[in-house]
């Protein structure tokens, strides 16, 4: 067997017999059963699958369904995606795992496709943990969730309410650096946050993103088709990715999240450190999440952001660049752009372009994204 071209192997396969009908099967279970016939065929443990390409009609959930299955298998991924490509997404998910493989990014990828068909669809997702274990006591939505984390980080460590509102000050007070900020011209003082509408205890209305209408783009080629370009390229040095679990009843951690693995793994990538960073650029839905963010790329000590944010100016002219262009807390969050933001503001600090804010000398970028209940993350280690 010539094995010289391989970009891969498949080494296990599953199937179910076809049925016309199903009845009191879910989406769920069908992926669970023949995962399970595949790792049986593989002689691989569940342990071992660290990636993860799922279709997107999952009944049991609309959206987070990466997560959703990885917290329904048991399994914590380091690299997991959607592919939706209709009949060829089957033949789309095998070279995408290929290529993560290739790139590093993981070691043994499931492919998984499955799905019901019921006489009459149900009317609603069910037998889905954050259904079952979530909505049915209150935590339904994000501000419950996020406040949660937050109410746990305060009975762990005892930060306070200023510790978290310190970070929505530098979001704000950064924007206004930013025309196209959604809060530019609209400052904010400390006691402003600490004065806004309880929205889920301890949760203030100016520590969570305000929803806007917008959109982002990057366009990503390879290294020698860049050197061709007219404009001073962004390289992708590292990258890393962690998806846990779906609910926050189902969190291994209320005070540390995957992002941590995450970052740790674009750093091994990039062979660089977080002391070696000139631009921090965090996923910031919530205070809690900046926060537990920069204990979680090992700024500080665990417990310790608050006196970290006080310790550092976190402006562009600052030793510690944070959120330059105001954060989705000062930007806004156009739904799911609203990660890309990070994106496009450590792109245009890197190329020099960031008028008004630059950062002097800028040469690298640590950027996370984070979904779900600080449950799925991506880090990305970006420079020139």
């Amino acid at each position: 067997m010539n094995t010289g071209n391989s970009r891969g192997a498949i080494v296990g396969i599953g199937e179910l017999k076809p049925t016309r009908r199903t009845q009191g099967k879910t989406t769920l279970e069908m992926i669970a059963n023949v995962a399970r016939m595949a790792l049986e065929d593989s002689g691989l443990e569940l342990g071992h699958i660290d990636g993860l390409l799922v279709g997107p009609q999952v009944g049991e959930t609309p959206q987070h369904v990466p997560a959703t299955v990885c917290e329904y298998l048991g399994i914590k991924p380091i690299m997991a995606n959607v592919v939706d490509l209709g009949g060829a997404s089957g033949a789309g998910m095998v070279w995408r795992a290929a290529a993560a493989i290739n790139a590093g990014m993981c070691n043994a990828v499931l492919c998984v496709l499955a799905n019901t068909r019921e006489e009459i669809p149900p009317r609603s997702p069910n037998r889905n943990p954050i259904r079952e274990f979530d909505v049915p006591f209150g935590a339904s939505g994000a501000n419950i969730s996020y406040a949660l984390l937050m109410q746990a980080h305060m009975a762990k460590y005892g930060s306070t309410a200023e510790d978290f509102a310190l970070i929505a000050a530098w979001s704000r007070k950064n924007a206004q650096l930013n025309p196209n900020a959604i809060f530019y011209d609209k400052p904010v003082t400390l006691e402003d946050i600490l004065n806004s509408p309880m929205i889920a205890s301890p949760l203030h209305l100016l520590e969570i993103v305000m929803p806007v209408a917008g959109g982002e783009a990057v366009i990503v080629v390879s290294p020698k088709r860049a050197q061709k370009l007219t404009k001073n390229a962004v390289q992708i040095l590292g990258a890393g990715e962690k998806v846990t679990h779906r609910s926050v009843s189902q969190s291994p951690d209320l005070t540390s999240g995957p992002l941590k693995i995450a970052i740790e793994h674009a750093f091994k990538q990039s062979k660089t450190k977080v002391s070696k960073m000139d631009l921090l650029s965090f996923y910031d839905c919530y205070t809690v999440l900046a926060a537990i963010t920069i204990e979680d790329a090992g700024l500080c000590a665990p417990g310790g952001f608050g006196q970290w944010v006080r310790d550092h100016d976190l402006s562009h002219a600052g030793e510690m660049p944070f959120n330059t262009h105001g954060g989705q807390l000062g930007f806004g969050q156009p739904d799911l752009a609203g990660g890309m933001t990070h994106i496009v503001e450590a792109v245009r600090q890197l190329r020099g372009d960031a008028a008004g804010r630059q950062i002097q000398n800028a040469q690298t970028a640590l950027v996370t994204g984070n979904g779900a209940t600080m449950s799925e993350a991506t880090a990305l280690i970006l420079g020139v």
